[in-house]
């Protein structure tokens, strides 16, 4: 066999033996979701000092998000709900009994967020993963405050509180207020499309008369809530198909 011959035959086997190799993954761009949740009072009108629990009120939270790398992603969040506080579901410290203040309000908040994967698992198949996010929105109020149960007996001519009860009614009540969230979450991956998380989120409102009281409560103090919410997260992505250097056998 001449040299020729030779070369052509060796060049035929390496070509046969000789083939790219694909990978497929699945990259998603964006991501929606949607949970219940419970919303938290968490101001004058309670001793207990994470938050009115006997009084959470309902609420629903949406959200669609832009993923830009496995750690971080921007969503746009909507939660509507509402917030309620009542002294009168506490004994101690009794005067709470006869002051009697209450408020309740619906609440609707918008809010883009940062969302922090620290295990870099946005895009993982399965399994846990941690999260953290917080960012900056609108919250919008309508305030009905309750002082109709207080009994200024209890309290003696002496005291003050009607007074600083005429202070708060002239002060007019917000409608909306800028408010800042901030929380953690964590995920439970079912698949490449689908998650279940669970996450409580603290809000900044900036204002003392989100329960409609200040100056005759506590003034020095303001007022915020936070939620506790699980819900469902859907992933949107396309297959890529990304080629691998060529591998000779």
């Amino acid at each position: 066999m001449s040299v020729t011959q030779i070369s052509l035959l060796v060049f035929f086997l390496v070509k046969s033996t000789t083939a790219p190799v694909f990978a497929q993954i699945k990259s998603a761009k964006f991501e929606i979701g949607a949970g219940l949740a419970g919303f938290v009072y968490q101001g004058d009108l309670t001793p207990n000092p994470v938050g009115s629990f006997a009084t959470t009120r309902p609420g629903v939270v949406i959200s669609a998000a832009k993923i830009f790398s496995e750690s971080f992603l921007v969503r746009a969040s909507l939660s509507v709900g509402g917030l309620r506080g009542d002294e009168t579901k506490y004994d101690k410290p009794e005067y709470r009994k006869f002051r009697a203040f209450k408020f309740r309000t619906p609440l609707m908040e918008i809010s883009p967020q940062i969302v922090w994967n620290p295990l870099r698992k946005i895009n993982a198949g399965k399994g846990f993963s941690p999260y953290l996010f917080a960012g900056a929105g609108l919250t919008f109020m309508n305030i009905k405050r309750d002082y109709s149960g207080f009994d200024a007996a209890y309290f003696g001519d002496g005291s003050d509180i009607p007074d600083r009860l005429v202070q708060d009614e002239q002060h007019p009540l917000p409608k909306f207020r800028l408010v800042m969230p901030v929380g953690a979450g964590i995920r439970y991956h079912l698949s490449d499309r689908i998650a279940v998380n669970a996450e409580s989120s603290y809000r900044f409102p900036f204002t003392d008369y989100l329960d409609g009281f200040s100056r005759a409560a506590n003034p020095e103090q303001k007022d915020h809530y936070h939620s506790l919410m699980i819900g469902a997260i859907y992933r949107i992505g396309n297959k890529t198909n990304l080629a691998c250097p060529v591998i000779k056998y």
